[in-house]
């Protein structure tokens, strides 16, 4: 099969349009046309319906589209490992993790790497669903679960607890509850449990309603709950990594947590030589290590 004809075929299909696929690959239209109906007399298939609005894909060119984009993926792949320097390190990386962990987490880190390697680009993916790594829709995850795609290099970066939190305005207008039954006098806010999120995230919730919470307040995504706590509306379930760059909000009821969640960073075997990767890795890790000092610190403190 013509490869240059599948390029063209890929690029008519992306762009729903011979013109438009015409400028990008610098080809007049009618170069464009005669080189699909080539690729199309020697399948002996039709692979687009052709109408006033555009170019629509046949079965047959769904077919095709597909094995294209894989195909285009694997190449950008190898481009990619291709590129990275043994000495710099360059280019676009696309990262994939949780709207939480990536907002509240990751993103106010990312200063510190763009120093270090200020010629990274990152594409960063907020998205509670799990994208397919091997087919490359992402290059690296961090995941609140271990990955289960295959030919991943998967690595154990911490636990997170869910816990409950509120602000010191709201404490000192409602009060500070010592017992759990106490969460009857106070507004419960937090993600629903029909939402997506980690199974020990919605247990925690629902063990939480069962004392009675006479209103609630439920948010689709935790930075929407931590606003919620900062802005005095109740007592917020949070992921315990999020007060770190909140000291002044207050832990409460220290001892009602969810089971620890433990936190996966992945990438693709065949990307175990990049650069971008590896310097995406060990900045990861050294934030988390110092995290983890920072925490043995401050409990010899209050010990």
């Amino acid at each position: 099969m013509d490869w240059d004809k599948l390029r063209i075929f890929h690029a008519v299909a992306d762009a729903g349009s011979l013109t438009h696929a015409g400028e990008q690959l610098h080809l007049s239209q009618s170069a464009v046309s005669r080189q699909i109906r080539g690729l199309e007399e020697s399948l002996n298939a039709t692979l687009f319906h052709r109408h006033a609005r555009g170019l629509i894909l046949t079965e047959q060119g769904e077919l095709l589209f597909d094995a294209t984009s894989a195909m285009s993926k694997r190449l950008e792949t190898a481009s990619a490992r291709i590129r990275d320097s043994e000495e710099e390190v360059f280019g676009e990386l696309r990262v994939t993790t949780t709207v939480a962990f990536g907002s509240l987490w990751l993103a106010p880190r990312l200063p510190a790497l763009f120093d270090k390697y200020p010629d990274l680009k990152i594409d960063l993916i907020l998205d509670e669903n799990v994208l397919d790594l091997p087919m490359r829709e992402a290059d690296v995850a961090i995941r609140m679960k271990e990955p289960s795609q295959a030919d991943l290099i998967r690595r154990r970066l911490m636990a997170v607890n869910m816990r409950l939190y509120a602000s010191p305005d709201y404490l000192a207008q409602h009060g500070t509850p010592e017992r759990l039954e106490e969460l009857s006098k106070h507004r419960l806010i937090c993600q629903s449990v029909t939402s997506a999120q980690v199974s020990a995230g919605a247990n925690f919730v629902r063990e939480l309603l069962t004392y009675d919470v006479p209103s609630t307040l439920t948010v689709n995504n935790y930075f929407g709950v931590l606003q919620s706590v900062l802005a005095g509306l109740g007592i917020g379930v949070l992921p315990d990594y999020v007060i770190e760059d909140f000291p002044a909000i207050v832990r409460v009821l220290p001892e009602a947590e969810s089971g620890e969640i433990p936190v996966f960073l992945a990438y693709p075997e065949e990307l175990r030589q990049s650069k971008r990767i590896s310097a995406f890795r060990d900045f990861v890790s050294e934030e988390i290590f110092a995290r983890r000092k920072r925490q043995r610190e401050a409990s010899a403190t209050s010990d």
